[in-house]
This record gives structure tokens, C-alpha cells and sequence, in this order.
């Protein structure tokens, strides 16, 4: 899927952060709207309809975090997908930022690439049949069209929560959520399920993937929930 005249409206405070973030975006053939605050970003968003909102934390006055919960309530802006960009680094700090219905982050400083990367990888799933069909972490392989999921060329049998559990972990490497966070992703934000649930289906699929030596990917992060990852 082409990223070219993919439209993001940058909101940040700092003019001199927004000049250079236009810049790299531009030169990766995005179109680039600006806002330095929340108002100018309601106005922005009244004109046009972004495909992404990059939204820096902390800003004076409304906060990003708060006009981010504002926006995700909305009926006419729900849908827009938001990444968060914080100089906090702290995994709470994180989990409050995907409470708020923020779509990603990315933590101060980081490099152009990386933004770049994970702007594309977000415009891509939110759109409509836009995700890869393959998707593979260091020999484990998620097959999207066929639902079949291969370990270093291996199948792996799986029930179809914890096929789903894995695919939205493959979906979002490196990144802390919650239970909650995980039931609202996996099962649905209509269905109810005790969050202990998440625990059992998290065994499950460490069982099948054990095996074939990717369990430790699923890794508990203690007082908070779950992360997948390759680093140990």
C-alpha cells in the first residue's frame, strides 16, 4: 500500500520539533498539516480529515493525552488513528497513553526511520483489507489469509483464541498492554470475559509454542500485563 499523499496533521507546541517532523514526513511523501495546540488541531480537523494524528503528550494548556480521549470519543473522529509521541519513557506512563485509545507511541528522541515506520504500519492496519498477509517474527510465521500459523517452516496447532491472541501480538511487538487492553483487542470491547480469562489463553498458546522454542516471546510484565518480544 503506497504511503504517498497518506495526509497526517502533526500536533506539537514546539514549532522548532514540528518544522523538522514535517520535514522527514514530506520527504517520505506524506502530506502535512500542523496544529500547535488543541485548538488549532480542532480547527485543523473541522478543514480537513487526516489518515493519522501524530500528537505529542505533553502540550500546554489541554494536554494531548486529554484531547486524544476527546478526539477517540467523538463520533466524527473516533476512527482516526493517533500515535503518541512522549519524552517519558516509563512503561506506565505507555499504558496510560494506549488507555487514552491512542493507536501507538513513540518515545523523545527518536529516529526518523522508526517514526516513519511505525506511521506506515498504523495507516496500514486501519485500513480496510490494508494489513500484510504474512506476518513473521524470527521464523515464526502468521499466515493472515489462511490463519495458519508456522514455526520455522513447522506448524503450530492453535485453538482460534490463542490464534488470535498471537496475531495481535505479532501485530503489536514490543509494546506493553494490559489485560484489559488485550480483552478489549482479542475478544471485543461488546463481549464480556473475566480478565483472568486472558491468563489461561496466554498459557495455552505459550503450551503450543513452546515446543518449538518461541514461548518465551510472551513475556508477563509483572504488575502491568503482557508483552511480546524477541528480546528476552
Amino acid at each position: 500500500m503506497s504511503m504517498s499523499n497518506k495526509l497526517i496533521l502533526v500536533v506539537e507546541d514546539e514549532s522548532a520539533i514540528r518544522e523538522m517532523i514535517r520535514f522527514a514526513l514530506t520527504r517520505a511523501e506524506f502530506r502535512v498539516i500542523e496544529a500547535g495546540n488543541a485548538q488549532e488541531a480542532r480547527l485543523r480537523l473541522a478543514e480537513e480529515r487526516p489518515d493519522l494524528i501524530l500528537m505529542d503528550w505533553m502540550m500546554p494548556g489541554i494536554s494531548g493525552v486529554e484531547l486524544t480521549r476527546e478526539l477517540k470519543s467523538a463520533a466524527t473522529t473516533k476512527d482516526i488513528p493517533v500515535i503518541m509521541v512522549t519524552a517519558r519513557a516509563e512503561e506506565e506512563d505507555k499504558v496510560r497513553g494506549l488507555n487514552t485509545g491512542c493507536d501507538d507511541y513513540v518515545s523523545k528522541p527518536f529516529s526518523f526511520p522508526e517514526l516513519i515506520a511505525r506511521i506506515s504500519a498504523v495507516i496500514r492496519r486501519a485500513q480496510p483489507g490494508g494489513e500484510e498477509e504474512k506476518l513473521s517474527v524470527d521464523g515464526l510465521e502468521v499466515d493472515v489469509a489462511s490463519q495458519r500459523v508456522t514455526a520455522k517452516g513447522s506448524p503450530v496447532h492453535l485453538g482460534p483464541t490463542e490464534y488470535r491472541l498471537l496475531h495481535f501480538f505479532v501485530s503489536h511487538p514490543e509494546r506493553v498492554y494490559t489485560r484489559e487492553q488485550v480483552l478489549d483487542r482479542v475478544w471485543g470491547q461488546s463481549v464480556y470475559v473475566e480478565e483472568r480469562t486472558v491468563d489461561v489463553h496466554i498459557r495455552r498458546l505459550r503450551k503450543a509454542l513452546e515446543p518449538h522454542g518461541f514461548d518465551h516471546m510472551i513475556q508477563t510484565v509483572r504488575g502491568t500485563g503482557y508483552r511480546f518480544s524477541e528480546r528476552a
